[in-house]
């Protein structure tokens, strides 16, 4: 079975080597165009792209999935089956190309955690529970039907950091066992409205306003909030009109001061007030200066 693959952060390129090492025919590979990148802004490839040059696979880079050109060259590679993991949306001209359909692997058990985030959203919302969801496309995003699922548990203090690379690696297995059964035309396609769920929540592209984060909630939504946005793209707050980032902290109790308002003895702890307790912060990073721990952060700096 011939097969394109798209896809281009490191969460695509687990699933890429897992389906060269089972010896699947992946004739071609897409991904997203090279990008100025760092403080030199030096022209930098895509994680998959370096995977699949390693590997021999044809890479393909187009700027518009439309235009005329791409699709010619995707159609000379005559793909029963195309896989897209962590990739751009895709017209119906490219998903609906090959005779096996388009699937897709989704970070999240579908149809909860539709969107472009659902890692950060899984863990913001204070799930226990997600896992990964591979379906057909169709024209609305993350709405095909369903081929297979894998739960993945989120423990109390993971971070999206960690829950990506779970899920990243359950990806690729679910990944795998439809490919398979595709080949043996032993799926059968579940569509995601007969899956009845009574509170559907979907996890839409975080911008910069959603890392902010609100002091006068309670205590267990904002450390939520910041282990979801850890590593990236970081909950942050104001520290005598700096910008602070925040990518570790603990929760405390409540002590006598507003929601907003911090603590610290200056030399090894600073936390935070919220609604009803306390964040300690462990790992931090102020404007301008690089990530360190606390402790070291309160050795360098002088509150006012």
């Amino acid at each position: 079975m011939r097969i394109v693959f798209m896809g281009t952060p490191d969460f695509a390129v687990a699933s890429l080597r897992a389906l060269l090492e089972r010896g699947e025919n992946v004739v071609a590979v897409v991904t997203g165009v090279d990008k100025p990148a760092g403080r030199g802004q030096k022209m930098q490839e895509s994680a998959v792209k370096k995977y699949a040059i390693a590997n021999n696979l044809p890479v393909l880079q187009p700027e518009k999935l439309r235009h005329p050109d791409f699709l010619r060259e995707l159609a000379s590679y005559k793909a029963d089956l195309q896989i897209v993991v962590a990739f751009r949306m895709l017209p119906e001209s490219v998903w609906n190309m090959p005779d096996r359909g388009t699937i897709n692997v989704h970070a999240s058990l579908l149809p909860q955690y539709r969107g472009a985030a659902p890692i950060n959203h899984a863990i913001m919302n204070g799930e226990t529970i997600s896992g990964v969801t591979t379906f057909l496309l169709q024209q609305e995003i993350d709405t095909g039907n369903i081929l297979f699922s894998k739960q993945v548990e989120i423990g109390p203090d993971d971070n999206a950091g960690i829950l990506h690379d779970k899920l990243m690696l359950a990806g690729a297995e679910v990944l795998l066992e439809t490919v398979a059964a595709i080949k043996t035309n032993a799926v059968t396609p579940v569509p995601q409205d007969e899956i009845r769920s009574a509170d559907l929540k979907t996890a839409p592209k975080i911008f910069k306003e959603d890392c902010e984060i609100n002091w006068k909630s309670n205590t267990e939504e904002v450390y939520n909030r910041i282990r979801g946005l850890s590593p990236y793209p970081t909950a942050f707050t104001q520290l005598q009109g700096k910008g602070l980032k925040i990518f570790e902290a603990e929760k405390g109790p409540k002590i006598d001061k507003e929601a907003g308002e911090y603590e610290t003895d200056g030399k090894t702890f600073i936390r935070f007030a919220t609604a009803d307790g306390t964040i300690l912060l462990k790992t931090l990073q102020l404007e301008g200066k690089k990530r360190m721990d606390s402790t070291e952060f309160l050795r360098g700096y002088r509150f006012e």
